[in-house]
């Protein structure tokens, strides 16, 4: 391992060229990028890195950057763009083609608040609005995470039995503009983890429909077929976790992570980044006396439905806290988690953080003291956090 002291966007563009030179025995590798802050960097470094068998293709617009992946997977090249906020709304077209077409494309999306108005900070608005889209969507709290769930991304996307393109989230200039201490594989390692991709029907000198009409009937298989994959990804990432820990001697985070939950009086449930403030935020209350416990939801797609639950079950008081809103309704997470307490437990939603705002653990602790005095759960809240 080479420790080095990595923003988000260089880590993640080095994980990315670590993968990209592992495909050099299969059909290489291939990245359509465009720049947009705060995603910029990523695609500036990963343009000057030799990667054998590997081109980065400089286009005209977030469109056409995904288009170039499509292009690229369609052929059996391993795929990476990185993007943001309204970026990522101009690729929203082709992010869904690259889903439908079972093209197992890694994506790196720094969070942004979409505009207008105009504003540069963290907000998971931009890609939770393609929650619906069939890509696997991971939110990650830290560099480290970062360099490992876009290895982790890249294994279980070409794996026969998922074969989907992923999502790997970092927040914007929390994450990618921050630079913390990060260990980096050697390639020897990324080799062994990552085999060379063999894409089936993959595009070659046999001509091939691809994403031609088809009927009814052919679209709910179809549709089908996708639903199945989301639901292989548990057993697949277990085995990459296996995998990794053996390669690289540390495991993977699961798909949610409970710190100190079993006998909170009162759970607090997060994702992304703000974890690590509601963790604080845990051991503050714990040096008072106060039984307060957390969960953070690493994966959310596939949704861990069965695994949040089962850290829920026994807790009559949660607090979930969003970095987005769907307007009209709330927080995102909230929306998914609510139902999956114990019948009777008080859910209460509250959104904080948008826009990029500083959610510090006095909001944490505000928040757990508001819902642990509710007998009933009401509107979700939403709170202005500092600047």
């Amino acid at each position: 391992m080479n420790g080095q002291l990595l923003s988000g966007n260089h880590a993640a563009a080095l994980a990315a060229t670590l993968a990209g030179r592992a495909n050099r025995t299969g059909r290489g590798f291939v990245s359509g990028v465009y720049p947009i802050t705060p995603s910029t960097e990523c695609m500036e470094l990963l343009c000057n890195q030799e990667i054998e068998k590997g081109h980065v293709v400089r286009v005209e617009s977030e469109h056409s950057a995904m288009a170039v992946c499509i292009g690229g997977a369609a052929s059996g090249s391993r795929t990476f763009t990185t993007s943001s906020s309204n970026g990522i709304a101009y690729m929203a077209e082709n992010l869904v083609a690259a889903a439908l077409l079972r093209l197992p494309v890694v994506m790196v999306a720094a969070n942004r608040t979409l505009g207008p108005p105009w504003n540069i900070w963290a907000d998971h608005g931009d890609t939770l609005m393609l929650r619906d889209a069939g890509w696997m969507q991971f939110y990650c709290a830290d560099n480290q995470e970062l360099v490992d769930t876009v290895l982790c991304a890249y294994r279980l996307a070409e794996d026969a039995r998922v074969l989907l393109p992923a999502m790997v989230c970092q927040e914007a200039f929390v994450l990618s503009h921050t630079a913390m201490a990060t260990s980096l594989p050697t390639q020897e390692q990324v080799d062994r983890f990552l085999p060379a991709l063999d894409l089936p029907g993959r595009l070659g000198r046999t001509p091939k429909v691809l994403g031609g009409l088809t009927s009814s009937h052919a679209t709910e298989v179809h549709r089908a077929q996708h639903h199945e994959a989301m639901g292989r990804v548990w057993e697949v990432y277990r085995e990459a976790q296996d995998s990794f820990e053996e390669i690289f001697g540390r495991r993977p985070a699961d798909p949610v992570v409970p710190y100190r939950a079993d006998d909170a009086d009162v759970l607090v449930v997060s994702m992304g980044t703000i974890a690590a403030t509601v963790e604080r935020a845990v051991d503050e209350a714990r040096a008072k006396g106060i039984r307060l416990g957390a969960l953070r939801v690493r994966t959310f797609r596939p949704f861990p439905a069965g695994q949040i639950a089962a850290v829920l079950r026994g807790h009559a008081r949660v607090a979930v806290i969003d970095r987005n809103v769907s307007l009209g309704f709330g927080g995102v997470l909230w929306g998914e988690a609510r139902g999956l307490a114990d019948p009777g437990a008080v859910v209460q939603g509250y959104m904080i953080g948008l826009g990029g705002g500083d959610v510090r653990p006095e909001h944490v602790l505000a928040i757990a003291a508001d819902a642990g005095a509710r007998s009933v759960a009401g509107a979700p809240v939403l709170m202005e956090a500092g600047t």
